[in-house]
């Protein structure tokens, strides 16, 4: 078990998603960055779907009531065991009464811990990625307790690694594919969605994130249709909005792009502020 002292900004517990539901209006939710939660699960030697924390920006203060091991990925939130700062992409032991706990954000958004054999949320739809519309709670709340696996029988494959951080972290370039509509945009309006450099505007979450920037718009809307995770949409009044892990199923703004699975998980590491660019790529 895992007592929660302090939830942080917004941590959830997270699988790679929830399959097979969208005709239902289900969304398939999962790690934001998938990169950096399968990664921590291979380093302790889980399965890559084994569940994980997600934190966002301003870690959780988490006492550890049973051993096991753990390992954080992704955004460094300078995290440390006992006041005793430990590094990201690292296995490390934990004893029964130690303390987690997170400090400043170093870089990126988004950090996952994973713990031996994964944590034991409860299943629904095949999925303990928590989600409003399915789950009990959206996140994690100050003073539950999670369950995890005994440490008895689990072995550790591997203790560390290395990750290409200029690629993932700082890298602005978001590879994409057209969109359904993408050949209705005038060349000019073409040229200029890719060639313009966009920034995240404040509205960024699980759901989606918005640009700052308007883009002159045309385009009539379409009958409701398929959306994805990593659909890019064009609002009437010219805003841009990319779908990510917790988006609908349908909608009806134009689809413009499509973001690559790599730019999803590279896009989630961005917060407020930071600037994109759009390159398009083949399927």
């Amino acid at each position: 078990m895992i007592e929660i002292i302090k939830s942080g900004l917004y941590s959830t517990i997270q699988d790679l998603g929830r399959f097979g539901y969208e005709n239902y209006g289900v969304p398939i939710s999962g790690s934001m960055d998938q990169l950096s939660s399968v990664l921590s699960n291979k380093l302790l030697g889980n399965n890559d779907n084994d569940a994980v924390m997600e934190i966002t920006m301003t870690g959780p203060i988490l006492k550890f009531l049973e051993e096991t091991k753990i390992c954080i990925t992704g955004a460094d939130i300078s995290p440390s065991i006992n006041d005793n700062s430990i590094d990201i992409n690292r296995v490390y032991q934990i004893n029964k009464g130690d303390v987690l706990k997170f400090g400043k954000l170093k870089y990126g958004l988004r950090s996952y811990l994973s713990v031996s054999g994964g944590f034991l949320a409860g299943k629904i739809m095949n999925s303990r990625s928590m989600h409003s519309s399915i789950t009990k709670s959206n996140k994690i709340i100050n003073g539950e307790n999670l369950k995890i696996k005994k440490l008895k029988n689990i072995i550790t494959k591997r203790t560390i690694i290395k990750v290409n951080y200029l690629e993932h972290f700082k890298n602005n370039i978001i590879e994409v594919f057209k969109g359904p509509e993408f050949d209705k945009l005038t060349t000019k309006q073409k040229q200029v969605l890719l060639n313009k450099t966009f920034t995240i505007s404040n509205n960024n979450d699980r759901m989606a994130y918005q640009l700052k920037e308007s883009f002159k718009n045309q385009l009539d809307p379409i009958i409701t249709s398929l959306v994805m995770q990593g659909t890019v949409q064009l609002t009437k009044s010219g805003k841009i909005i990319i779908l990510m892990r917790d988006s609908q199923t349908c909608g009806g703004y134009p689809r413009i792009l499509q973001l690559s699975k790599k730019s999803i998980n590279k896009l989630s590491q961005k917060h407020m502020g930071n600037r994109i660019k759009f390159k398009l790529i083949d399927l």
